[in-house]
């Protein structure tokens, strides 16, 4: 069940994620809008799924532990592997915006984890907190759009033309379809396969959330990250990190609170999530003080990730 979960999310994140670009593309979005939001956004669909199904199956931890897990695994094994293919260049107001309202979104949930309860209101602010901030970035790319050159704004519309005749519009909304009800009926056996092998193994389902789930669904970042780095397009590797951690905590979390409270309990709300803010914080400091993420930092994350996960099993 849980091989047969991950195949099914990471095909359909894929499916999601190619059509949403090619809808944007059609509709006229700029590149760098479906770079940090679509794509960002779209990867991080997986852990929506897995989240609410967890939270309607009962099971807080793993729906917890998935964004909790996820968001430490981005920075640390996707970014970091991402960067040993090539040094990832992360300068620029826009990527120091992103990056500290990662760090805030860590910060909110820290906060929320003394509560012991993550209900409805709090989900609702979070949701709306999202929703206010991709306001807040689609007026400045449309500002920034506005000073663009003309050779530019041509360029771009001859390949979104080009494109446009290869994938007609009707074949890009069936294929954002077919991959959300992929990744329904995968979010569904990866759940209960994960809740199985936790009670099988002895291990908790924290510590499933936190690892094997949280990964499994990162799964669409790490194919994004992975190709974007071999064709060297910096800006959308950064971006969809950026983006898919802070919809991770806003909105994942925010969503799945509005359908079924969230308890805040054990390991998780102790110890992990204040892991994944000093993560983030640490990715913060790297942007801000260097601006680029190379390979040193790349092995670093990587090693920081391979200590951490091997902690959880034998804390579990």
């Amino acid at each position: 069940m849980v091989v047969a979960g991950l195949g099914l999310l990471f095909a359909g994140g894929e499916g999601l994620v190619r059509g949403a670009v090619s809808i944007a593309e059609r509709l006229g979005l700029s590149t760098l809008l479906v770079s940090t939001v679509i794509v960002g956004f779209g990867t991080s669909i997986p852990e929506l799924m897995v989240s609410l199904q967890a939270a309607l199956d009962g099971s807080p931890d793993i729906a917890l532990g998935n964004v909790v897990g996820s968001n430490t695994a981005n920075i640390l094994l996707i970014l970091g592997l991402a960067a040993l293919l090539m040094p990832v260049i992360c300068k620029g107001a826009a990527v120091r915006r992103d990056a500290a309202a990662g760090v805030l979104a860590a910060v909110i949930l820290c906060a929320l984890s003394f509560t012991g309860r993550l209900e409805w209101p709090a989900g609702l602010l979070m949701a709306g907190g999202l929703g206010f901030y991709l306001w807040r970035i689609c007026r400045a790319e449309r500002e920034a759009t506005s000073n663009t050159a003309v050779a530019e704004a041509e360029l771009r519309e001859h390949i979104m033309e080009d494109r446009a005749a290869h994938k007609p519009l009707v074949v890009s909304v069936a294929c954002a379809a077919g991959g959300l009800v992929l990744l329904i009926f995968g979010a569904r056996l990866l759940v209960k396969g994960a809740v199985s092998l936790a009670l099988a193994a002895g291990v908790s389902e924290a510590v499933i959330g936190l690892t094997l789930v949280a990964v499994g669904t990162s799964l669409p970042e790490m194919a994004a990250a992975v190709v974007s780095a071999l064709r060297r397009h910096a800006d959308v590797v950064i971006g969809n990190i950026l983006g898919s951690n802070l919809f991770n905590v806003m909105g994942i979390l925010g969503v799945t609170a509005l359908v079924a409270p969230i308890s805040f309990a054990g390991r998780i709300a102790d110890i992990d999530v204040w892991i994944m803010l000093a993560v983030q914080v640490s990715l913060l400091a790297v942007i801000f003080l260097r601006g680029r993420i190379g390979r040193t930092t790349g092995c670093v994350f990587l090693a920081l990730y391979a200590g951490y996960s091997g902690w959880l099993f034998t804390a579990g």
